[in-house]
């Protein structure tokens, strides 16, 4: 059974999601703040973790830090919040998604899926061979090929096709991909990383004004389409 982590300081809500979960065969335990929520964590590790932003004491931004220096279990962000900051912030303390209130619960449901599909995903170690229909990467060998041809990419455009293939659905931040592909650059992230992703769908998509596989997200980053 799948093992979810619910924290939010509105008991309705807590509430109303174990509820929901629980008949749909998740395993649910919650929290009402972000102290409260790292212990349980660190007992019991759950599968997914569940966390609002508007946290008393240690806001959700602080809980996300926390976390990540000893769990790896994926989170996603639900919150009020719609400021893009926000979000960006959250992203890059460590969410994996974020998902603004109010919102559907089949909507929640698909993200889940798509999360848990990740942590499990064709990224994962000792899996060097990812394949997106024409799209073939070899992670091993550091190749790229498209119906079968070799693509010639140079080393920040491989860098930053390696980090969003290998994380495929999550939304990544345009700092996150800045990191991955450059080290850190000065200057404008998002301008620095839409250039390389303009070269890249040039080289990989059909038609690179209507990508398949590189998504954007407007004012956040991109995502790479898992399926």
């Amino acid at each position: 059974m799948i093992s979810v982590v619910v924290v939010d300081d509105e008991p309705q809500i807590a509430r109303a999601l174990r509820v929901a979960l629980t008949a749909r065969g998740y395993e649910v335990r919650t929290a009402g703040n972000g102290e409260t929520a790292l212990e349980l964590i660190a007992t019991e590790p759950p599968d997914l973790i569940l966390l609002d932003l508007g946290l008393p004491g240690i806001d959700g931004v602080e809980v996300l830090h926390r976390l990540r220096g000893f769990s790896e279990a994926p989170v996603i962000v639900l919150s009020v919040r719609e400021a893009q900051t926000e979000k960006v912030a959250a992203l890059d303390a460590g969410a994996d998604d974020f998902l603004t209130k109010p919102f559907g619960m089949d909507e929640l449901l698909a993200r889940m899926r798509a999360t848990l599909r990740r942590a499990g995903s064709p990224g994962a170690p000792g899996d060097s061979l990812l394949t997106y229909g024409s799209i073939e990467l070899d992670l091993a060998k550091k190749l790229v090929k498209r119906d079968g041809a070799s693509i010639h990419l140079t080393p920040t455009e491989y860098t930053l096709l390696e980090a969003m293939a290998t994380n495929p659905g999550k939304l990544l931040t345009h700092r996150w991909l800045m990191e991955r592909a450059a080290g850190g650059v000065a200057g404008n992230a998002s301008q620095y990383v839409r250039v390389y992703v303009a070269q890249l769908r040039r080289k990989l998509e059909d038609d690179a004004t209507k990508p398949r596989w590189i998504l954007t997200e407007p004012g956040l980053g991109y995502r790479w389409a898992d399926s």
